[in-house]
């Protein structure tokens, strides 16, 4: 992303104004032992340019940030920003958020170092803020330290246990941080989600964060969407954008859920883990979660496959570009 003095005038602005963007959430590639596979990265990239995904957003929920030490983090955010120096159109959002305020501070700046075109903060979970007015000031010491880049909140009550209304939070932040562009929102308040579409004439960015629940956040007006479905499943949301804005309503729903039903296999096995499944699937490889999150056992990838089958998954998966090691 270009460095300026105003975030308005970047190109992550621009980006920001197309009719609507998909953005994948990638998983962290690993391997066998647990470390960091980042040499996959690059195909990676080229796996999401390939099925028309708008952005990555790194280091978040789906990759594993949490569970990563800051070098770890670190070399994530440098082996994506390399990829994407090959092709811009893929833009970067990197979470520095966290528990530790100097770590989110040093990895929002090695962000910037890097070229990482945005940075998004989760608040702490820990020694959680009090009200919003604690929040907006952790948030603003974190992106005040990289004025040029732009800066997202991550909204995610059911893992952070920080649920304070967004509507409430954007008063606050856009008096702290000129540099704030919006909310990653994972959380089911669609009224909030609503009025904080419509705060300030729709200044803010509200990226919508709950796959299973992508037809109704278009009805209400998001224009972004970031979610770990979207590396192995851009066909069908694709399809379900398509029918929206034909008024192809029908047809929205029942890609909706298609995508319900394959989402369900989530919980059926094991969770978050089971989306590296789906990624070994498509031929991608990405190893396994770390501890304490379970993994599939060898015979139920096997029956995990009939039920992928089942529910179509084969019909709409994402598609490679050429096959990834």
């Amino acid at each position: 992303m270009t460095i300026n003095n105003s975030p308005a005038l970047s190109d992550l602005e621009v980006w920001r104004k197309k009719p609507f963007r998909f953005i994948a959430a990638p998983f962290t590639p690993m391997f066998p032992d647990g470390s960091v596979h980042a040499e996959k990265i690059p195909a990676y990239h080229e796996l999401l340019v390939a099925n028309r995904i708008a952005g990555a957003f790194i280091n978040g929920s789906t990759g594993e940030g949490v569970s990563m030490t800051l070098e770890e983090k670190k070399l994530v955010t440098r082996a994506w920003a390399n990829a994407s120096k090959k092709n811009q159109d893929l833009k970067i959002i990197n979470l520095v958020g966290g528990n530790s305020l100097h770590e989110c501070i040093e990895l929002a700046q090695y962000s910037r170092q890097q070229g990482i075109d945005a940075i998004s903060v989760l608040p702490p979970f820990y020694f959680k803020p009090v009200n919003v007015k604690q929040l907006a000031r952790f948030v603003a010491e974190i992106g005040s330290a990289v004025p040029e880049l732009p800066v997202y909140y991550y909204h995610i009550p059911v893992l952070t246990d920080v649920g304070f209304s967004m509507i409430d939070f954007l008063p606050e932040i856009e008096k702290l941080l000129p540099n704030f562009v919006g909310i990653k929102y994972t959380h089911e308040d669609f009224m909030d989600y609503l009025s904080c579409i419509h705060f300030a004439d729709g200044k803010y960015d509200m990226l919508w964060g709950r796959d299973e629940n992508l037809l109704p956040a278009l009805s209400l007006g998001a224009k972004g969407t970031v979610g770990s479905t979207y590396n192995y499943a851009a066909p069908l949301y694709h399809m379900l954008y398509d029918a929206f804005i034909k008024n192809d309503l029908h047809k929205a729903r029942q890609a909706q859920q298609q995508a319900i039903n394959m989402i369900r296999l989530l919980g059926k096995y094991e969770g978050i883990s089971t989306g590296k499944a789906f990624m070994k699937l498509i031929g991608v490889d990405c190893g396994t979660f770390r501890l304490p999150v379970k993994n599939m056992n060898p015979e139920d990838f096997e029956c995990f496959k009939k039920d992928a089958e089942a529910v179509g998954f084969f019909d709409f998966c994402s598609a490679l570009s050429h096959k990834v090691a």
